[in-house]
């Protein structure tokens, strides 16, 4: 049968619970966070609730003095759809007969939150005088817009100099086995709206009109096989997307008089939003059409790829797992994309994401108790008990 209550588990998984009974969809919190500050001061930190419009967040420190690891991380989810989909209610946490922890956010990512928090409890417990800090950055818009969450944290952050050198994201980063993959950092994402104006008419008169479809195509077919970049060992090549393309007034015997095309780019260090927006506008230019662009900057890729942070994340995984991650950069965007403004060096290491955003996310069990040693050799490592003066 399977495992509905969290009495007699472990205190990673009986904290798991507690966070996804709570139906926590972007961008409300349902009490989560209080549950995680509640036990973060009663290990002496200091807390700072943070609400930035609809948004809560919070920032929290302990120490004083020396370089700051953070563990960043997000309360909302993303809405469960309709739950007669589900196998188990999507709010109702349980342990399934093959050992899966089931309920939306369990792998994206309040599973990841629950190992935190208990891998710091047990460092503190164990190092009470460690020196440096440890930092949390909880969220509950990462799901959604992100403008009131991570990167108005960050903003808040930078205005007073905080300082943050180390910080490990939850996001679900393993793929075939926990801890076979780390992301040490994120491709850009450039969004734009184009906007081409032709004249409308009658299509059996199309020399009183001018078809923006018709002029448009042959630039939008440039944009797609232009090479942006070659990439690099971190990054793939940058590509180039149309996501969306609106035209017409919904007759047959209508020429439009205007096409809306929605694209983005996924880009590398290789390229600047700077260069994108100009050689795009320079192609579009080059075939003579009358058009403007809305751009959206979504987020700048990040990358560390060599430091302490990685090697401490990397031993860690292999002390606790005996293999070795690999790096990556794939996937889609995160909130990390923000913190590495501050110049932190940012990692991203949770469990697997296959089910994450799908009906009925899971994730193994036992696998949280796994990341929590993972997390908590990590802190060991780069926040060590000072050594006594002979």
């Amino acid at each position: 049968m399977p495992i509905t209550e969290p009495e007699g588990l472990s205190p990673t998984l009986a904290l798991a619970f507690d966070l996804l009974i709570r139906a926590s969809v972007t961008p409300d919190d349902e009490g989560c966070q209080p549950l995680m500050i509640e036990r973060l001061k009663a290990l002496d930190f200091h807390v700072e609730r943070l609400r930035f419009g609809d948004v809560e967040n919070f920032w929290a420190v302990r120490g004083h003095h020396g370089p700051v690891l953070a563990f960043a991380g997000h309360t909302d989810v993303v809405p469960s759809g309709p739950h007669t989909s589900w196998e188990f209610p999507p709010f109702s946490p349980c342990i399934d007969d093959d050992g899966m922890l089931c309920g939306r956010g369990a792998s994206d990512m309040k599973g990841s939150l629950a190992a935190m928090i208990t891998a710091v409890e047990r460092f503190v417990e164990r190092v009470p005088t460690h020196p440096g800090r440890i930092a949390f950055l909880i969220t509950s818009d990462e799901e959604g817009p992100a403008i009131d969450g991570t990167r108005a944290v960050v903003e808040h952050l930078r205005e007073r100099n905080e300082r943050l050198d180390y910080c490990i994201v939850g996001e679900p980063s393993s793929t075939a086995t926990l801890g076979d993959t780390i992301k040490n950092g994120r491709r850009g994402s450039l969004g734009g709206v184009l906007h081409v104006k032709g004249v409308q008419g009658h299509v059996a008169y199309p020399h009183l009109a001018r078809n923006p479809i018709h002029q448009a195509l042959p630039a939008l077919e440039a944009l797609t096989r232009e090479h942006w970049d070659a990439g690099n060992d971190f990054f793939p090549a940058t590509s180039f997307q149309i996501s969306n393309f609106r035209a017409g007034t919904g007759a047959t015997n209508v020429i439009p008089g205007e096409i809306e095309v929605v694209f983005n780019f996924r880009y590398s260090t290789e390229v600047t939003r700077e260069e994108l927006e100009s050689r795009t506008e320079a192609i579009l230019d080059a075939h003579g059409l009358d058009f403007h662009i809305e751009w959206t900057l979504n987020g700048e890729p990040f990358l560390t790829a060599e430091g302490a942070l990685v090697d401490a994340v990397t031993r860690s995984v292999e002390r606790v797992t005996g293999q070795r991650p690999a790096l990556s950069t794939s996937g889609g965007t995160s909130d990390g994309r923000f913190i590495a403004t501050l110049g932190a060096q940012v990692v991203e290491l949770g469990p697997l994401n296959d089910t994450i955003h799908k009906v009925n996310e899971r994730v193994c069990a036992a696998d949280l108790d796994t990341l929590s040693r993972i997390y908590e050799s990590t802190l060991e490592t780069l926040l060590s008990e000072p050594e006594e003066t002979p």
